[in-house]
């Protein structure tokens, strides 16, 4: 597959306007990216602009911190896909995966898995730079029991983004089946094969046109 094609083309600033919400849907059109990845309150006007394009409308949900409750992740879920988003990159209740309230996590996923059934893929976001390799295990295990269609490293909001060795760790334990994106801090093409060649089917990045190109990014997500 083309690197273009493994790209969720992302902005997900605070001031972000839409003028560039435009201008990254444009870009994905020209670059035939997997997706655009956008604050909910942009999913409407994404989807419109990429109307009749095989470019999917990627939103979050709990984002950047995962601490709503899980009423409201459900509730997020169910309007963004009223409003067009195909795929849903949601955060988990980090603060409930560190006390070991396993079933308060995957009950969290679940709520999003169960709206999104049949009409949006869910994307679990761990929050890999504040987790030990222990809580990246048992988070993905409960992503996965839970029902998701992949884990995601990070928000790119955090104190860190995705490396190679957390994705080696991701992939190995979901299996082959689910899918693993790699976000934060991917900013050129050689960054993007080493989360590949680690196991990831997905990347999240600002920097996806510098991608393609070959060329270095200063993007920080």
């Amino acid at each position: 597959m083309n690197v273009n094609k493994l790209i969720d083309h992302t902005v997900l600033k605070a001031e972000t306007n839409k003028q560039t919400i435009e201008k990254l849907c444009n870009e994905a059109k020209e670059y035939d990216f997997a997706s655009v990845c956008v604050n909910p309150t942009w999913v409407k006007t994404a989807s419109e602009i990429l109307k009749n394009t095989d470019v999917l409308v990627c939103t979050v949900i709990g984002f950047p911190l995962g601490a709503t409750t899980s009423e409201v992740k459900a509730f997020e879920t169910k309007n963004a896909i009223e409003n067009g988003a195909q795929e849903i990159d949601m955060v988990i209740n980090i603060g409930a995966l560190k006390d070991g309230d396993n079933d308060l996590v995957e009950k969290d996923i679940k709520s999003v898995v169960s709206e999104a059934k049949g009409k949006a893929i869910v994307k679990v976001i761990i929050e890999t730079s504040l987790l030990t390799d222990e809580e990246k295990r048992r988070a993905c295990e409960l992503a996965v029991k839970a029902g998701a269609d992949f884990v995601k490293t990070s928000t790119g909001f955090s104190t860190g983004g995705a490396t190679a060795q957390d994705i080696k760790l991701m992939r190995g334990v979901v299996g082959p089946n689910i899918g693993v994106k790699a976000s934060g801090g991917v900013r050129d093409l050689s960054d993007a094969n080493k989360m590949v060649e680690a196991g990831a089917t997905r990347i999240g990045t600002s920097a996806g046109v510098s991608i393609v190109k070959g060329e270095q990014s200063e993007s920080t997500y």
